[in-house]
């Protein structure tokens, strides 16, 4: 029986995965930082702040299964769950556009993609979303909210106008306070459904 190889993005999640074990260390002591002042993202900028492999599959899936082919991303650091998402736009010849606050990051992510080979079909944007992603013109079909979560609810209305109908919205970090409020938000316009995913940890919204 032939055993099916992983290819060079596989490897390089692996690896990522890999290097990011000890996270939970890093993430404990950029909280204790705001015992002083409240925290900051350049407090995180050697955390990887990854989604899980299954999230990752699942974006994979999402994509392919829905025939996405413009994703925009918020929130690269070292480009895991960019990974994934290439992964998915291979499958439908699409687009991934990242953007990610921490220079140190993003080029390092942009390391990354050239390590998995694919860096033709992703555009890293280093500075503010609120900046990088200003008069995005492109139709929107997948837009992954996955960082500071003050800025979902003003992103999510610049770019509202870039939705159709089957636009979906992946909500990471749905149990956070200021997640929760965003979405109460959202939740009462009947243009969106919400869908919960990964126990709670994910929101799925759905543009009608």
């Amino acid at each position: 029986m032939l055993v099916r190889q992983p290819n060079s993005i596989e490897l390089t999640i692996d690896q990522l995965f890999n290097d990011a074990k000890d996270d939970r260390f890093k993430i404990i002591k950029g909280l204790a930082k705001s015992i002083m002042r409240p925290i900051q993202p350049i407090d995180f900028k050697d955390v990887y702040l990854s989604i899980s492999r299954e999230q990752g599959l699942d974006l994979v899936q999402l994509i392919k299964e829905n025939n996405l082919k413009n994703v925009v991303e918020f929130g690269t650091s070292f480009g895991i769950s960019t990974l994934f998402l290439a992964q998915g736009v291979n499958e439908t010849g699409g687009t991934v556009i990242t953007t990610e606050l921490i220079e140190s990051k993003a080029l390092k992510a942009k390391e990354n993609f050239e390590k998995a080979g694919v860096s033709d079909v992703v555009e890293v944007r280093i500075g503010d979303a609120m900046e990088t992603l200003k008069n995005h013109a492109d139709p929107i079909d997948l837009l992954v909210l996955d960082g500071w979560k003050d800025l979902y609810l003003p992103l999510f209305k610049m770019l509202e106008s870039n939705f159709k109908k089957g636009t979906l919205i992946y909500v990471d970090n749905a149990e956070m306070a200021d997640t929760q409020e965003f979405l109460k938000k959202i939740s009462q316009n009947k243009k969106y459904h919400l869908q919960p995913k990964s126990g709670g940890k994910v929101v799925l919204i759905h543009t009608k």
